[in-house]
């Protein structure tokens, strides 16, 4: 029983199993603690993919027709699309199983289906009882009113959370340029600096500099140890002194000073990748944890990526300067630095496992044996 437990079997006092419980905790500690790290190393995949789509489409739509990357990108796609509905669901903490979802909502369908065969059996009743049967049916309809009530509840606990919402707003702002950049970089490069090949050249940079910026600033945050005012400390830092070498890039007449200060710029701004949705992971409950990257997401398409292409084609057109259009641009990275550097003011609370005790059952918890309690001894002797 302790055996399987990871305890020694020379647990027989208090004190000796509180070394193993601290051991315990320690081998924990270090498999947790590059837990920021893989985060980084997972949203590398985002600056990642911007720059293989330069590279890609910059070679099919020199050698073959340009739709003919759309549909080599669909096929090598389709794939994903059916593991995502193939694939057995998680159990992410803070929620039930799916096996027990699967028999609650088998057992509310054979109550339904009896309920459904009674109505047809009692076809004879009176008037007023079909009324009745009938509104209980609409009632039991109205549960699914409750997804809904939980769905607005949930949206306000995110809404009235200062360090979400905080931590969102300088995101949506760092997206707005780094959507942009991914439109217009290549454009720009080629009016300003006459590239001959700037889809290749901006794909390359940001390959390299995506991957060593993420991974750098996962690695960083673990280092500077993973709170979420470091995280913000991270995230104004970096912006900050990112958006010095970008915008500084592109004063240059230079090409290759250009490439050079704009590589460090991007190399910097790219590591906010983990430590921004360490935040959004920690700052809420873990049940609330997919609605808060979720709605993350939407909004920095939406107030983010989606409006600053249109909106810088539209600048460019009044001002018929591409260098003066980029530096407005990156101009809008010094006001997301400030945006999360008031987040370090904040008061924040890491709520990674606060809904980990509720999720024990009474079952569980009666079979539980505390560690440290005086039982200890008892169960050492049996064992």
């Amino acid at each position: 029983m302790l055996r399987n437990s990871g305890l020694s079997e020379n647990c027989h006092d208090r004190e000796g199993c509180k070394k193993d419980f601290q051991l315990l905790m320690l081998k924990k500690d270090k498999l947790i603690v590059l837990k920021t790290a893989w985060l980084a190393i997972f949203y590398m995949c985002i600056p990642t993919g911007y720059a293989l789509g330069y590279v890609y489409g910059g070679l099919v739509g020199t050698y073959l027709n340009w739709r003919f990357a759309f549909w080599v990108e669909a096929i090598l796609m389709l794939p994903f699309a059916v593991l995502g509905f193939v694939m057995k669901p998680l159990n992410l903490k803070g929620f039930a199983p799916a096996e027990s979802k699967q028999a609650l909502i088998s057992e509310e369908t054979d109550v339904q289906e009896v309920q459904d065969t009674d109505a047809l059996n009692d076809s004879a009743k009176p008037t007023k009882e079909k009324f009745s049967h009938m509104f209980s049916k609409m009632k039991c309809t109205c549960i699914d009113l409750n997804q809904f009530s939980r769905f607005i509840k949930d949206m306000k606990a995110l809404l009235v959370d200062k360090v979400y919402v905080v931590n969102v707003l300088g995101y949506c702002a760092y997206n707005f340029v780094l959507g942009a950049y991914s439109y217009w970089g290549p454009k720009a490069g080629y009016k300003i600096y006459n590239m001959s090949d700037a889809d290749l050249i901006f794909g390359g940079i940001t390959i390299v500099c995506g991957i060593l910026g993420t991974l750098a600033g996962g690695y960083v945050l673990d280092l500077m140890k993973s709170t979420i005012p470091n995280a913000f400390k991270l995230l104004s830092v970096t912006t900050f002194f990112g958006a010095i070498f970008c915008f500084t890039a592109f004063c240059f007449q230079n090409m290759y000073a250009f490439l050079a200060f704009f590589s460090v710029g991007e190399l910097l701004v790219f590591a906010i990748q983990g430590p921004v949705n360490y935040i959004c992971l920690h700052c809420v409950n873990p049940s609330l944890r997919p609605l808060s990257m979720a709605i993350s997401t939407v909004s920095i398409h939406i107030f983010g990526d989606v409006p600053s292409s249109p909106l810088v084609g539209v600048l460019q057109d009044a001002i018929n300067n591409w260098r003066e259009t980029s530096l407005i641009l990156t101009s809008i990275l010094f006001p997301a630095a400030g945006i999360w550097f008031t987040g370090i003011f904040l008061h924040s609370v890491d709520r990674f496992n606060e809904d980990s005790e509720g999720q024990v059952t009474e079952v569980d918890r009666s079979n539980a044996t505390p560690l440290l309690e005086p039982r200890v001894a008892e169960t050492s002797l049996i064992c």
